[in-house]
């Protein structure tokens, strides 16, 4: 099963929610496209919170310096993205694959997040709970839909917003894998939890 993990926008929890996916699993891991935080990346994080011993962390196909925008990111660099280059690791094991920021966030003058997205993925979105969320999480699963992209499921970051969540599930039918809790912190422990609370949903995906 290849899951790849979008959010509805930045900062919404989408290494965390990896994390969680990747422990319970027991998934190999990609990045495609890193920009900034190159000492503190998103493949470093999802390394300190996982425990299992069966994970890879493969490889980024671009490691950008500048925290910005891929397309940014990349001129800065002096490079170009290009899809034929972010190529799919090989594994015979589930693989967990981590977007950037949200599903139009350009990569080049052609091409966005979303474009990222083969065939044989499962989408996981992932949706934080602040005003206009609906609308984004709307608009994600829409654009989705429209490219007849497999939906496998949303994740609530987030303490319980019940009317939330509800409109959300009822207008689009999305199957609910599971809500991670605002936490004080979180590390290989609280990581293990939520994976054994979500390890079912995620095998019936």
């Amino acid at each position: 099963m290849k899951l790849f993990i979008t959010g509805i926008s930045t900062d919404v929890g989408k290494t965390i929610a990896s994390s969680i996916v990747v422990e319970a699993l027991e998934a190999d891991y990609w990045k495609p496209i890193q920009a900034g935080d190159l000492d503190n990346s998103d493949s470093h994080k999802i390394e300190a919170y996982i425990s299992n011993q069966k994970t890879v962390i493969h490889e980024n196909s671009y490691l950008l310096n500048t925290p910005a925008s891929p397309h940014l990111a990349a001129k800065i660099d002096g490079v170009s993205i290009d899809l034929k280059k972010t190529t799919e690791p090989s594994t015979k094991n589930h693989l967990v694959i981590e977007g950037a920021g949200g599903l139009f966030v350009p990569l080049n003058d052609t091409d966005c997040v979303i474009d990222l997205i083969k065939p044989d993925y499962k989408v996981v979105v992932v949706s934080r709970h602040y005003l206009g969320s609906i609308n984004h999480t709307l608009l994600t699963i829409e654009a989705l839909q429209n490219r007849k992209i497999t939906i496998a499921g949303i994740i609530f970051n987030g303490n319980e917003n019940k009317s939330t969540e509800e409109i959300i599930l009822s207008k689009t039918g999305v199957k609910y894998i599971g809500r991670i809790n605002d936490e004080p912190y979180f590390d290989k422990n609280v990581i293990l939890e939520y994976a054994d609370i979500f390890r079912e949903n995620l095998l019936n995906l």
